[in-house]
């Protein structure tokens, strides 16, 4: 036994038969951990390359829209750090303000408890303590994933120096005069209680009721329509479009408002639909958006008639009632007038509900404090306009432009106890103070801090240099900002992105954030469904993680990704994955024992075989592939790419066709050996940042050397041979054209068949030993007598089957099959025929007949052509 056969011996000792993911992923994850592989060194004189993760919230746990987004940003760092980038990926939380508020008020109500039992002080106490036990499970799930963080790097959105960037860009931008504080309407959650931004609404199509009222009298008359009667009774005006004849003639003069013993104005305003139900409109300014405006631009009182748990607050037979109570109540009072003109139930809407508690969201006027987006919102657009930083896919430009562009003033209070306090002091004559990090606050009689939080995306628009250390001027900051790209969904394009977007350039001198914005689609169930708790399709990944292994889960989601594009996920393809990680496994240990090797140079062009060249060859355009698929943010192609280049061109041909070679031994085999050692160590590299688990165990087995995760990642020698290529598609044309017929003839995979292989003349002679392993084809022997002959690619191959099928029924069931499909292309061809039923039919139908049609007549041709090839009986 030669030196090179006993080492590769004692590597494939160290593989355990069967891949077992469980025994490999989480020892081998903390081995990566303990040397220090994911952490970044801002003193590095390399060129940097930083992504900060999306921040879970402290609340929640690792599901599928996670695992996607990580699999990507993994992918992408773990290539960079191989390229010999100072990589960096930023790990941390966010403190989720409503979310972990309610968590820990549903633990002290068990207790029996709320939090004004404990006060504002123990209260947040409480929450730290929650954190500490509770908190941040997500870090350990991903873990599990193989997430590459610089975990000692970790930050949270209320750790001490996040707070002082917090802080610190506030009193900047109060000190600019780009925050104020006013009474404007707000998303208002009477659960909660407090004001929710855009994305923590969520819309639902709702049954509830259209009431159509009758306000004024005689030729006053105006009837409105509306879904939330209870709104009327602060009611201020009704607006019609200015030019609609039908009111022309009430603009200017007043109606009287039923229940209320209020007259209000009749205002012409251009935001009215003329063409929408009747053409006017109830203004109720302190309770709804549209009407806020509209009451701002024909200065119209606001008269808020709930209060903060969506109580009635107006004097009369209505007051303290609920709103949906009071609903109920007005509408029959106003029938008992007869005032109602027409009621329809169930009317179905569009309803805003909390993403909490899904309480039915009220919009209400309040007083809070606001950005001032004008300035911020037009230097976000114009850095993409600039091309200072790109989005990709390039398409949803517009929907950014058509956000920023468009961008109303920013609520940023939340009447919460957890989260970044305010900090603004009031004092005893009315005073207001904005006080900043390094600053003490007032003090003496009087003073008081304002109580409200800040919005949690107000924190997280920081985060891309907060968590490097702004406001200081840190060496990492200088290191690793801008960040090199920044991966998130597209459906947080608005909310998340473009705070960043604002923030970092208003705080770093117009420098952006990042250079590139990569938008990913939403994960959803196989059927292209959103997953969601009440449909019944949510799919926990740990799960999948304990059953088929991470990198299944890993490679099932990045093959579904392209940009921008929602990704179906279904546990059948993650199987498929499974499959796919056990096949590396199983070849690459079968390689080993045959030879594998990456010991020496590659030998030279010359000793080396068509079937070797062909396999370089295709290597270092599947390099060369790859990185084009990369630096599109094409994970989907590059990760099919790798599938088909692995399984079916390194597995099932080259491995199958050095076979021969490896079994004869000799120089040869010695060649062919370095040849497939050369490509599973490529190839492992190239799979690395997406399976990274079952390809560093295999890779340091194979290598001898310490971890792929710092290896250095493939280039394109330049090495091509179109003519290698073009000869071994030939013999995959004659191998596969061979094996068709084989099926066709009900032979089995493994049976033995004579045959002559006329290959003289062509470059196929040099691979007959190979044709006819992987053909089983025998040689052909005395008495040969060739029943059928097939000529492929220039070369005749002769096979007999006597002996090997009864032809006779082979012929019986071919002809009974050719019967059913002359049979289905005559009914086809009879419905296509027929004009009344195509006038009749629904597109989608015909087109199946005619799918039908095509599909007979193919099979007509083939059972055609197994009949001609058949011997006779």
């Amino acid at each position: 036994m030669t030196e090179n056969t006993q080492q590769q011996t004692a590597a494939t000792t160290e593989l355990p038969t069967q891949y077992t993911p469980a025994e490999v992923e989480g020892p081998l994850y903390e081995r990566w951990v303990e040397r220090g592989y994911f952490e970044a060194d801002e003193k590095s004189d390399k060129p940097p390359y930083t992504i900060v993760i999306p921040p879970p919230n402290v609340t929640g746990s690792l599901h599928l829209g996670h695992a996607f987004e990580h699999t990507l940003i993994d992918a992408l760092t773990r290539r960079k750090r191989m390229q010999g980038y100072e990589t960096l990926w930023q790990p941390g939380m966010d403190h989720a303000g409503i979310a972990t508020q309610n968590v820990v008020e549903r633990e002290l109500a068990k207790e029996g408890k709320s939090r004004h039992d404990l006060g504002r002080e123990a209260f947040v106490e409480r929450v730290w303590q929650w954190k500490a036990e509770s908190g941040g499970q997500i870090s350990g799930q991903m873990r599990r994933l193989g997430d590459g963080v610089a975990w000692s790097r970790e930050r949270f959105t209320m750790d001490e120096g996040l707070s002082q960037a917090v802080q610190t860009i506030f009193k900047k931008l109060y000190d600019d005069e780009l925050i104020y504080r006013a009474e404007r309407i707000i998303n208002w959650c009477p659960r909660c209680l407090t004001a929710i931004s855009d994305i923590e609404v969520e819309y639902q199509d709702d049954d509830g009721e259209l009431v159509s009222i009758r306000y004024g009298e005689g030729d006053t008359e105006i009837v409105v329509a509306t879904t939330r009667a209870e709104t009327m009774l602060g009611d201020t005006a009704v607006a019609v479009y200015p030019d609609d004849e039908r009111y022309r003639h009430l603009v200017g003069t007043e109606i009287e408002l039923p229940l209320t013993g209020r007259r209000i104005p009749v205002v012409a305003d251009a935001h009215v639909d003329p063409e929408f139900g009747t053409g006017a409109v109830k203004v109720t300014p302190a309770h709804d958006p549209n009407d806020f405006e509209i009451g701002q631009r024909h200065d119209l009182p606001s008269i808020a008639v709930m209060d903060e748990h969506a109580v009635i607050t107006v004097h009369g037979p209505f007051l303290g009632l609920d709103r949906l109570e009071a609903r109920s109540a007005i509408v029959a009072a106003l029938r008992a007038e007869g005032r109602i003109v027409a009621e329809k139930r169930p009317y179905t809407h569009s309803v805003g509900h909390c993403s909490r508690c899904k309480t039915t969201i009220e919009p209400r006027l309040s007083m809070q404090w606001w950005v001032k987006v004008g300035p911020l919102a037009k230097a976000a657009g114009d850095a993409v306009r600039d091309g200072k930083v790109k989005i990709h896919p390039q398409e949803m430009e517009k929907r950014y432009f058509d956000w920023v562009d468009n961008l109303h003033d920013w609520c940023i209070s939340r009447q919460l106890w957890w989260g970044h306090r305010i900090p603004v002091w009031y004092g005893p004559n009315g005073e207001v103070v904005c006080v900043g990090p390094d600053e003490e606050p007032p003090a003496g009689e009087g003073w008081h801090q304002d109580t409200d939080v800040l919005d949690t995306w107000f924190s997280s628009g920081l985060w891309p240099f907060s968590t490097l250390g702004w406001p200081e001027q840190t060496e990492s900051l200088a290191k690793f900002y801008p960040n090199s790209v920044l991966v998130t969904g597209y459906d947080i394009l608005f909310f998340w992105v473009a705070r960043m977007m604002m923030f970092g350039l208003y705080a770093m001198d117009g420098t952006p954030p990042f250079h590139t914005i990569a938008l990913h689609g939403m994960v959803r169930d196989q059927n292209g469904k959103k997953m969601s708790k009440s449909f019944g399709n949510v799919v926990n990944p740990l799960d999948w993680m304990d059953q088929y292994g991470s990198d299944a889960v890993r490679f099932t989601l990045a093959n579904g990704a392209n940009p921008g594009v929602d990704v179906p996920i279904g546990e059948d393809w993650v199987k498929a994955s499974r499959n796919f990680a056990n096949k590396i496994w199983n070849a690459t240990r079968f390689a080993l024992m045959n030879g594998a090797t990456i010991e020496g140079e590659l030998p030279p062009v010359e000793q080396l075989s068509a079937t070797d060249r062909w396999i370089l060859s295709r290597l270092n355009k599947t390099v060369a592939q790859v990185d084009a698929y990369y630096e599109d943010y094409q994970f989907a192609k590059l990760s099919d790419a790798l599938y088909h280049f692995a399984w079916d061109e390194v597995f099932d041909w080259y491995v199958e066709l050095s076979k021969t070679t490896f079994f004869a031994g000799g120089d040869q085999a010695k060649v062919s050996g370095r040849v497939l050692g050369e490509v599973l160590d490529v190839m492992l590299r190239l799979l690395h940042p997406i399976v990274p688990f079952v390809t560093d165990a295999l890779w340091t087995t194979l290598t001898g050397r310490e971890s792929l995760v710092i290896a250095e990642w493939p280039t394109d020698s330049g090495f091509r041979d179109d003519a290698a290529e073009a000869e071994i598609e030939n013999l995959q044309q004659v191998v596969t054209e061979v094996r068709r017929f084989r099926a066709d003839q009900g032979l089995q995979p493994g049976q033995k068949v004579p045959a002559r292989l006329e290959l003289d003349g062509t470059p196929l002679a040099a691979h007959e030993a190979a044709i006819r392993q992987l053909l089983r084809l025998q040689p052909e022997g005395e008495g040969f007598s060739a029943t059928a002959s097939l000529p492929v690619a220039g070369a005749t191959v002769s096979l007999d089957l006597s002996g090997t099928i009864d032809v006779a029924a082979e012929r019986k069931r071919l002809a009974k099959d050719l019967a059913a499909a002359e049979k289905e292309k005559a009914q086809a061809e009879g419905k296509l025929g027929n004009e009344a039923f195509l006038a009749k039919a629904p597109d989608n139908v015909v087109d199946k007949i005619r799918t039908r049609l095509a599909k007979a007549e193919e099979d007509i041709a083939r059972i055609q052509s197994q009949l001609e090839r058949l011997p006779q009986a």
